[in-house]
């Protein structure tokens, strides 16, 4: 509850018409079921059509790195929460031109489609726009200094965002998310441990783990719990403010495949690329300020993890995305 009393959906209550950019992804998904579980009248934008849309919803077919379709698609909405974009670091490297004009240039023509009028955006930036952390956990006042494209694309999402509102009084804030997972993340693209980790030992094969399983740490997230904090930050987030997305919880790699081994009855077998340690820091999120305004994570990871394993069976599809920091590796290519 907020100080005044009043929950998420009490303060969304004025907000009928609300689109989702992305949509039909994986965030995107979960969040348009919340969001009409609540009444909500919601326009789903996404070019792709893997998962299909919820009874209710609108779904308009737009490509977001076209201002005028982007102006088009947003006409007649209340709230937007723009979640479109490339999603993977991988995918950023071996095409960075993609990447910028999926993250950045989208997130400018919805930006500019927006400004001036009264709808609200939430847009979903991502923790790696901090780059390799210098304190744990990381507060939004953090250094940004990203060091994939994907970060730099992102991190360029919210530079035109909070310069637009300032300049012409666009109400938006920007929510950071850690590493999330849950039910409905694709193979083919999401580079999460915990999926990843999860599709290999359940098809009996070794976890593949790149960098340190001790000193490599993070913030695993549960879906569920980034669109409760995405709703949060809508309902009660500043204009122009930034919060970070996470459980506020740490755990190494280590960690994390203990705890699989104990959710799924049966030990893990590891194989260790430790020689690839760009990201074997700790990325752990500061919480405080998104707790401040009522977000509490209820998603512990044995949770999370036990029941991700149920809803993925016994031989889920195989993950697909490869950890990749520089143009033309490979991590078997990588000399120890």
């Amino acid at each position: 509850m907020s100080g005044n009393g009043q929950s998420v959906q009490d303060h969304l209550a004025g907000y009928r018409r609300v689109a989702v950019t992305g949509g039909l992804g994986f965030v995107g998904g979960h969040l348009t079921e919340v969001l009409t579980g609540m009444g909500k009248d919601v326009v789903v934008l996404d070019l792709a059509a893997r998962r299909e849309p919820m009874n209710g919803t609108e779904v308009r077919c737009a490509d977001l790195r076209d201002g005028k379709a982007a102006r088009e698609a947003l006409r007649d909405v209340d709230l937007v929460f723009h979640l479109a974009g490339n999603a993977s670091g991988t995918v950023s490297v071996d095409r960075p031109r993609f990447d910028f004009e999926s993250n950045a240039l989208t997130t400018f023509n919805v930006a500019e489609a927006l400004a001036g009028q009264r709808t609200r955006l939430v847009y979903l930036s991502t923790a790696m726009v901090y780059g390799q952390p210098r304190s744990c956990p990381v507060p939004e006042t953090h250094a940004l200094a990203p060091f994939l494209p994907y970060g730099a694309s992102k991190l360029s999402g919210e530079l035109v965002i909070r310069a637009l509102t300032e300049t012409h009084g666009l109400s938006a804030v920007i929510g950071r998310a850690f590493t999330v997972y849950g039910p409905g993340e694709d193979p083919r693209r999401a580079g999460g441990e915990v999926s990843q980790y999860l599709r290999w030992h359940l098809n009996g094969l070794p976890i593949r783990v790149t960098g340190d399983l001790d000193r490599k740490t993070r913030d695993f997230v549960h879906v569920r719990d980034l669109v409760r904090g995405l709703l949060v930050a809508a309902a009660r987030g500043e204009a122009g403010e930034v919060y970070n997305l996470g459980s506020g919880r740490e755990y190494s790699l280590r960690t994390l495949i203990d705890v699989i081994g104990r959710e799924s009855g049966r030990a893990p077998v590891v194989d260790v690329q430790d020689q690839i340690g760009e990201d074997s820091y700790r990325m752990v999120a500061d919480t405080g300020r998104l707790r401040a305004l009522g977000y509490r994570p209820a998603v512990e990871l044995p949770e999370g993890v036990r029941a991700l394993a149920a809803h993925l069976g016994p031989n889920p599809e195989l993950p697909q995305v490869d950890t990749i920091f520089r143009s033309g590796q490979r991590a078997e290519e990588v000399p120890c």
